[in-house]
């Protein structure tokens, strides 16, 4: 099957010149491989669009309710500092932004709520403070000259256990309160499908990877 050039050229920039060829040319749709690679970069196109919607119902419930009750300040500091770490690194090695695109969303969607629980607390101080924070840790992740590649692959690995340890203050803040305040089920539960189907994506584009390598 051949098809448009405005068609073909994305088409081989997302599945490469073998898979293009198998499963557009060839009609070859016994190929593994290229099916899961398939499957794989449609769900990462769905979970960057999807990051890019996650956390609305958060920002939303807070707005309407004019309150950040029972959202733990200490989870979301964490939270993104995981993502804007993970964000930085794929950014400066030039990963597809297919890959990590939707870290960019939700590190942004973390930043507003971060912001939106300290204005509804009145911490007007602290919400000036965390602007010039969140400014200058942006600008030093995205130069090398001060923080270098190997230090930020450092960071990089960090960034997992960081993003564990951001959910122990919210389920402490939980207990406390003996509710869930303002947290959105839908966010988490959206945020969590989204990290599994990550997952997947991940380890398929890697197998493939190391089978044409």
């Amino acid at each position: 099957m051949n098809l448009p050039d405005i068609i073909k050229s994305p088409a081989i920039q997302v599945l490469g010149n073998n898979c293009y060829t198998s499963l557009v040319e060839q009609l070859n749709l016994s190929d593994v491989d290229c099916l899961k690679l398939l499957l794989s970069k449609g769900l990462s196109m769905g979970i960057v669009l999807g990051g890019a919607l996650a956390k609305l119902p958060q920002i939303i419930k807070i707005l309407s309710a004019r309150s950040a009750r029972g959202l733990s300040l200490g989870s979301y500091v964490l939270e993104t500092l995981a993502m804007g770490i993970s964000f930085s690194y794929n950014l400066r090695q030039g990963n597809p932004f297919s890959t990590y695109g939707e870290v960019a969303f939700l590190t942004l969607q973390n930043i507003i709520i971060l912001l939106l629980i300290l204005s509804y607390a009145n911490r007007i101080r602290d919400l000036f403070t965390s602007v010039l924070v969140i400014i200058g840790s942006t600008y030093a992740l995205g130069q090398p000259w001060i923080i270098d590649d190997s230090n930020l692959a450092y960071l990089q690995a960090l960034s997992i256990p960081i993003s564990l340890l951001s959910k122990i203050p919210q389920i402490i803040a939980n207990y406390q309160n003996g509710s869930t305040g303002q947290l959105s089920a839908f966010a988490i539960f959206g945020f969590t499908l989204g990290s599994i189907a990550r997952i997947f994506t991940t380890l398929t584009e890697i197998k493939i990877t190391e089978k044409k390598d």
